[in-house]
């Protein structure tokens, strides 16, 4: 238990230039010969493809200031209702979070908003772990029952985008991920190659090199198999083997395109699939391809169609729920019960605290679920999913591309603390 002194929050902007919070917890010094004063601070990220069942983001809905998209009233909910009703008081990270859900009162966090809850529940987190003298993915290990060893998370780099990302092709992300490599540093480089390769190639057939939400390249393609066919091509220019040293993972984002009871592909001339069809075709893919992951590759809601997807591809390949499942316990539980899934997304800021967050992936461990950290599209420069994929001992992360400083401050600090671990 540590005592909270002061909690204050301010507005930053996001990777997409959009206001977003940054909150700093400050404790009391409460052992000798430390600092009077110990401090951790938070930015949340925000996400364009985001599932219905998310927790609730608060903003201003101001349309005369960026867009509506403005976080002051979040940041006063923090700077007067949360830091009245917590400052003086001593907390542990479970005490704190539980505090702050029953401060707000609503199933998704709306009152006060799940971005300026979580703003404090991770800054609480960075202040407690420098205040114990650990560094942050050891003090997130120490809230776990069960300690896992440190496996590494093996990245997923996002290097070519579409969706709601990129005015390119349907499906949401196409990412490169280096199963074949020895270490975090070894996989990155490998990647940041491909990536590199990836640009060669679109450069030398005239196509458009500008990059996505995410880093990845964003050319007008006619088909999503376009895009895997850029990206083998890639991987062998930068002298790796497909499959055995460089996989595939898709995040379809289906939701996004899916139109009454069929899946419109509307960059493939508004081509019409079924969730049948959908799944003939996945399975036609990840015979072609080198795919190890599918995430969000039906409608969000449509838990017999996963089940489906599952019995028929939950053998071969990681079924990730995102919108499915948002990182929430009892959609979760729905989805092992009925076996629609086997993989999950993690995003703190779909659930709105770090104590939910850790149980869910408990639950999805004790299960058997892989489990995949993930940054969202509108990003800062706040590293705490690396910390939190080793604390927690997560399967994968995903960050995005190996460009743009928001999303390689997550790799640098992964790299960081490999080399603390060795």
């Amino acid at each position: 238990m540590v005592k909270i002194e002061k909690i204050e929050a301010r507005e930053i902007l996001d990777s997409r230039g959009n206001p977003t919070i940054e909150a700093e917890v400050i404790l009391a010094g409460a052992i000798e010969g430390k600092s009077p004063a110990i401090a951790g601070r938070a930015a949340v990220p925000s996400g364009a493809s985001t599932g219905v069942h998310e927790a609730r983001e608060l903003r201003d809905g101001d349309p005369d200031y960026h867009q509506g998209l403005g976080v002051s009233r979040a940041i006063a909910n923090v700077n007067v209702e949360l830091a009245g009703a917590l400052v003086g008081r001593e907390f542990d990270q479970a005490k704190l979070d539980e505090t702050m859900i029953d401060l707000d009162g609503t199933a998704n966090k709306e009152r006060l908003g799940a971005n300026a809850i979580l703003s404090v529940s991770l800054a609480f987190a960075r202040a407690a772990a420098s205040e114990a003298e650990l560094p942050l993915y050891r003090y997130l290990r120490e809230r776990l029952p069960r300690r896992p060893v440190y496996p590494f998370p093996i990245p997923m780099f996002n290097i070519l985008n579409g969706g709601r990302h990129a005015d390119s092709v349907d499906w949401q992300e196409f990412m490169a991920v280096p199963i074949g490599a020895e270490n975090f540093a070894e996989g990155f480089n490998s990647i940041k190659a491909v990536y590199a390769s990836l640009k060669t190639i679109l450069e030398t057939k005239g196509w458009s090199t500008e990059i996505g939400d995410e880093g990845g390249f964003a050319p007008k393609l006619a088909k999503n198999t376009e895009a895997l066919d850029l990206i083998i091509s890639a991987i062998k220019a930068a002298g790796y083997e497909p499959e055995r040293e460089v996989a595939l993972a898709l995040d379809v984002a289906a939701s996004e395109f899916k139109n009454g009871k069929v899946y419109q592909l509307a960059k493939e001339g508004g081509r019409e699939l079924t969730a049948g069809a959908m799944i003939d075709w996945y399975e036609e893919l990840i015979r072609d391809y080198p795919i190890i992951s599918i995430e969000d590759g039906l409608a969000q809601d449509d838990w017999a169609d996963w089940q489906m997807l599952t019995a028929r591809l939950g053998a071969k390949i990681n079924l990730v729920g995102d919108d499915l499942l948002v990182t929430n316990p009892t959609r979760l539980k729905q989805s092992i019960e009925q076996k629609a899934a086997n993989a999950i997304l993690i995003k703190p800021n779909q659930i709105g605290t770090l104590t939910e967050t850790i149980k869910v992936i408990e639950l999805a461990q004790t299960a058997g679920y892989q489990t995949v950290i993930s940054h969202r599209s509108g990003e800062t420069q706040d590293s705490f999913i690396a910390d939190l994929a080793v604390g927690v001992g997560a399967d994968f992360i995903k960050a995005g591309a190996p460009a743009r400083p928001e999303r390689l401050a997550k790799y640098e600090r992964l790299l960081e603390i490999e080399q603390e671990l060795s």
